[in-house]
């Protein structure tokens, strides 16, 4: 069999960057070239590089974090480099998780919850839920001991949980006609989700690796951030009938701050 010509893998490697710029433009603020261009068809296999795109708002919040920890104390910093996190992204995970908490605290049926998270405005629920989840997270990330520290959990958090939000687009059906995330709701394929899967294992190898992290931290990390996204996932599947754009922002959330719990408790006498 012949090869394949140098233009056939090019333009190959031309359309996976295509899709890894749609990823980056349908997760964050981030500008993308115009080149670039841009086809439905694929925000249906972008989600491969969700992961990806998780380990650049990452490193934004470690730099961010290592700098401002540079001026003011830990729990400033802290705060700083979620800030910068909360702009790059444009507090798409952040409205999805509110929804949630708002959907399904208040909405007593499917139809119900629907309704709810369409709704723009933000309850009780809602309110309370993020306000709750962002203390966590930056009290946990607080008392990780040393920058290095905190900078790992910040790098590996965010794409291992979007890989965990992944998760749910490749197991789990979406459960409206319409929605933001309609153009993501089709099943991943088993070779979509290993490439998510991929870039994800190979930042937690690099950060146990480097020793920003102990391995043991970042196993306690990935196994509680493992049990958030089951249960969530259970949740939406009983509730909603599978998941919608809302629920993988929940996911991405809940398993990051449950990620950086998992960091902080397993972290070995005081040293991650």
């Amino acid at each position: 069999m012949a090869s394949e010509s140098p233009s056939a893998w090019q333009g190959a490697a031309l359309h996976q960057l295509r899709l890894f710029f749609t990823a980056l433009q349908f997760f964050t603020r981030v500008p993308i070239p115009r080149w670039v261009g841009f086809a439905p068809e694929w925000l249906n296999h972008c989600t491969r590089y969700y992961p990806l795109v998780g380990l650049l708002v990452g490193a934004v919040a470690a730099l961010a974090y290592a700098a401002a920890a540079q001026w003011w104390p830990v729990p400033v910093a802290v705060l700083l480099s979620t800030v910068a996190t909360v702009y790059l992204t444009g507090a798409f995970h952040e409205d999805g998780f509110a929804d949630v908490c708002d959907g399904v605290g208040g909405g007593l049926t499917r139809e119900r919850a629907f309704e709810i998270m369409k709704d723009s405005r933000i309850g009780a629920y809602g309110t309370l839920g993020i306000l709750l989840l962002l203390a966590v997270k930056c009290a946990a990330l607080a008392g990780l001991p040393g920058t290095l520290a905190v900078a790992g959990a910040l790098v590996a958090g965010h794409p291992v949980s979007r890989l965990y939000s992944a998760a749910l687009i490749w197991r789990l059906e979406y459960a409206k006609e319409e929605g933001k995330a309609k153009p993501l709701g089709h099943r991943m394929s088993h070779g979509e989700f290993a490439v998510a899967a991929a870039t994800g294992g190979l930042v937690l190898l690099l950060t146990g690796a480097s020793g920003w992290l102990s391995w043991r931290a970042l196993l306690g990390g990935v196994l509680l951030g493992a049990v958030a996204t089951l249960w969530l996932a259970r949740l939406f599947r009983r509730r909603l009938g599978g998941y919608t754009g809302d629920c993988l922002g929940a996911v991405q959330q809940l398993s990051e701050t449950c990620f950086y719990l998992g960091v902080l408790a397993f972290a070995a006498g005081g040293q991650a």
